[in-house]
């Protein structure tokens, strides 16, 4: 959780914290126990000893569709209607079941067609977000998705680097997101159903040891401090296993995108800092890698944070990030 002061030049941190997921909480994206997850948040808002009441919060995984179409150039006002017959087409639920959203890319184009994403978010889905939210005691203002607000922190500290063509990489627990950038504007984002926990879980199953009894061994893995032997062989296998599906989605969008090369790739997330597994990706993607720092140019609070603590915390920042520079009634 991040709390921001966001004025019209400047924006500052103010407060961060960060709290496990209850066990069983989160399946994928989709929350199966709200009360357990609205707990957990307002204990971290106590922990944190914010006041504010409005929060924006990021959707992932299986909870949210993000889909590229083209459809044929039309004015701006009638984009709404047009796009409840597309969704048809594009999404696998009923229409009437879910919430739809859409942003066109490089609306200023003279094509004859246009180019939207297309997202929708089943209403059961967001119901369970909301409940999250709310059972906290806060005012769920903005649901997001957790893609889009990784492209909103980007471009808060390295700005709209246009003529380049950029992918975002953040390595979470369960999920990886996957945004590309063209000018600035989202072209192209996936949530990859790997992360942190796939390197817990070889861990468990090689070494026999429990789940908890793992994850601890991952996290003195990445310290640096003394572990066995075979922790650093299982690291490096699983690095292989992941970036094969990172490179299977770079794979899927130069497909999707004929003509388009991605030239830039910035990685993030509590997951990436993993032995190995930055260069592996660079190995595999074949594109120059750096790493995304969402207090390039987003301040903290000099009272609150030092320069130490702001790296440490910098890998798991940089959705809350984005979600906290959003306002109610953005696009």
């Amino acid at each position: 959780m991040a709390e921001l002061d966001v004025g019209r030049n400047s924006v500052q941190l103010l407060s961060f914290g960060f709290a496990p997921t209850p066990a069983g909480a989160l399946n994928g994206g989709e929350i199966t126990n709200p009360a357990a997850i609205a707990q957990a948040v307002h204990a971290l808002t106590f922990e944190m000893k914010s006041r504010r009441k409005q929060a924006a919060t990021g959707m992932w995984g299986t909870a949210v569709i993000v889909k590229k179409i083209t459809i044929p150039r039309i004015e701006k006002k009638l984009i709404a209607e047009q796009i409840k017959w597309e969704a048809e087409q594009y999404i696998p639920f009923d229409i009437n079941d879910i919430h739809l959203a859409y942003h066109v890319i490089n609306p200023n184009s003279n094509s004859e067609t246009m180019d939207l994403l297309l997202i929708a978010a089943q209403r059961e889905i967001v119901g369970q977000y909301v409940a999250a939210v709310t059972g906290a005691q806060l005012q769920s203002s903005v649901l997001d998705v957790s893609g889009f607000a990784l492209a909103n922190v980007f471009e808060a500290n390295y700005g709209k680097v246009g003529g380049e063509t950029v992918a975002l990489l953040n390595v979470g627990a369960g999920v990886t997101n996957f945004v590309v950038l063209q000018g600035g504007e989202v072209i192209f984002s996936r949530d990859i159903p790997i992360g942190g926990f796939h390197y817990t879980n070889e861990i468990h199953k090689e070494m026999g040891v429990t789940l908890p009894e793992a994850e601890s061994l991952k996290i003195s893995a990445v310290a640096g401090s003394p572990v066995p032997d075979e922790i650093h062989s299982v690291l490096s296998a699983t690095n292989e296993m992941v970036t094969d599906e990172i490179r299977n989605s770079f794979e899927f969008f130069a497909g999707s995108n004929a003509g388009v090369m991605i030239t830039r790739c910035f990685l993030t997330g509590g997951s990436s800092v993993l032995p190995g597994l930055s260069e592996h990706i660079a190995r595999v993607t074949m594109v120059p890698l750096e790493i995304l720092n969402p207090f390039l140019r987003v301040k903290a609070n000099a009272k609150n944070f030092n320069a130490k603590y702001l790296r440490q915390i910098a890998p798991f920042a940089s959705v809350a990030m984005g979600l906290g520079l959003r306002k109610a009634g953005d696009a």
